[in-house]
């Protein structure tokens, strides 16, 4: 009877136990609070250096290359599934009283944005011209990197190459154009 009574015993010490242990994990209310906050989208922008000499060559010369320095499309609006395009626009490149003879062209500069130099982020980055057999000239505006399904914020950086053909009655100076990289 012993062991009987010991095991009726500890039988109702294991019951009393766990109904006081689920009394404790039961309140006798509950209160929830919806909780929200709110991520705000920062800005799309680029940059490009301010100002690049790309060389010199002798008046006749074929053309001059040059990479134009690092350009950046920084994309801070943390978008799902968003998009971008990189454009390059040039104008005319001229240099004394901006005469025929003083002036080349923006069709005759060519560009090509080569491949990402580095990146950031989720999304699908696609250069406007991977080689120099993509070139294009830049007698309009033109796509210099793209991007599309990105998530969240993302970056992309690459240094083009801008080759000017020099025309045969080109004459000596300093020329000088504005070429605008641009990003929406």
């Amino acid at each position: 009877m012993k062991v009987r009574s010991t095991i009726v015993a500890v039988m109702a010490t294991t019951a009393l136990t766990t109904a006081a242990f689920a009394g404790l994990a039961q309140p006798a209310g509950a209160a929830d609070t919806t909780t929200t906050f709110t991520l705000t989208g920062g800005a799309l922008s680029i940059s490009a250096p301010s100002s690049k000499a790309l060389g010199s060559a002798a008046t006749g010369s074929a053309s001059i290359t040059a990479q134009l320095g690092t350009t950046t499309v920084t994309d801070a609006r943390g978008a799902l599934l968003g998009s971008w395009t990189g454009s390059v626009a040039s104008t005319d490149f001229t240099t004394g009283l901006a005469t025929a003879n003083e002036t080349i062209a923006k069709t005759d500069a060519d560009y090509w944005s080569g491949a990402a130099t580095a990146s950031t982020g989720l999304g699908t980055f696609t250069p406007g011209q991977l080689l120099v057999a993509n070139k294009v000239t830049l007698a309009s505006s033109r796509t210099a990197f793209s991007a599309a399904s990105v998530i969240g914020n993302n970056s992309v950086s690459w240094n083009p190459t801008v080759g000017i053909n020099v025309p045969a009655a080109a004459v000596a100076g300093t020329y000088s154009g504005t070429i605008t990289h641009s990003v929406a």
